[in-house]
């Protein structure tokens, strides 16, 4: 597994081969091979071509961490730290958040969190989240720190190299212990922002187990196979098990205000280690004390 050390705004590598040339032809494939390292190539190209890779002795310099200045504003909340180091962060939403602006200007965003987050920590990043939640879906939200990093978990988002696992309390008595959900899910056309099954949509697949049956309801893991707007909620209403609390797809408001729904786990590997990672976000309080209550 590669190990780096950050000094300023460059990443030390050792270098165990002394032929290696980082101006040669092929200097991204030959670093690939000779450190086992993932390399954007258009990114390192560019470094190259700037002067931002160099070697020094038995070790290459790489400049991946300039010093950025954010695009968002900043504004203070308080953010639970789930996972960071120099090339990643990983942040557990909170409920009623939305993770990006949608328009200039827009307040309350987790976007926004994360910018005062850097600032405060002396953190010259720009904000760049791999993958999205719902406004009121809680859970584990994947950021990278730098250009190095994003490409790289792009690509692994894209070819789903990174597994999201949901926890859901859905109402009704489940006859299977598990089961999957292969649907097609376009926009609702009676209901701007709302999604439904229909044949002309994209492909969507559910998997789902039941952790729990209780007498009205039944706590589930979810793991997805594509990420369509609202595709846990559309399915899980579409096979008539609409998620607690999510009234726009039928679900109940007793006991919450807001779609019982959380991004626990995320499994993906460090972009540069190799490393496989597995953080997981704890479940929130409303969440629990549906789950409590349901129970009696």
């Amino acid at each position: 597994m590669i190990r780096w050390k950050r000094k300023g705004e460059w990443m030390e590598l050792a270098l165990y081969h002394s032929d290696w040339n980082p101006v040669q032809q092929d200097a991204a494939q030959a670093l690939e091979q000779h450190l086992n390292l993932r390399v954007p190539r258009k990114l390192f190209n560019k470094l190259l071509k700037d002067g931002g890779i160099k070697r020094q002795g038995d070790r290459l310099l790489v400049r991946v961490f300039p010093s950025e200045r954010s695009a968002i504003a900043s504004e203070y909340s308080e953010l639970e730290i789930l996972f960071e180091d120099d090339f990643c962060l990983v942040v557990n939403k909170p409920a009623g958040m939305s993770i990006h602006p949608a328009e200039k200007g827009q307040k309350g965003t987790l976007a926004g969190a994360v910018a005062y987050y850097y600032e405060s920590t002396g953190q010259s990043c720009s904000i760049r989240h791999i993958h999205r939640l719902d406004r009121d879906t809680t859970g584990a939200v994947l950021y990278a720190k730098n250009e190095w990093a994003h490409l790289l978990l792009d690509e692994d988002m894209r070819e789903k190299h990174i597994e999201r696992i949901y926890t859901a309390l859905a109402s009704g008595i489940f006859t299977a212990k598990e089961g999957s959900i292969r649907e097609p899910i376009g926009s609702d056309r009676h209901l701007s922002g709302k999604r439904r099954v229909t044949p002309d949509g994209d492909d969507a697949l559910t998997h789902f187990t039941v952790l729990e049956q209780m007498k009205k309801a039944a706590h589930l893991q979810i793991r997805l196979e594509t990420g369509r707007t609202h595709q846990i909620r559309v399915h899980m209403s579409y096979i008539g098990h609409p998620l607690l609390g999510d009234i726009l797809y039928g679900g109940t408001s007793i006991g919450i205000d807001r779609q019982a729904l959380h991004g626990e786990q995320l499994l993906f590997s460090h972009p540069v280690s190799g490393e496989p990672l597995s953080i997981t976000a704890p479940l929130p309080d409303d969440f629990l004390q549906l789950q409590a209550k349901l129970r009696e």
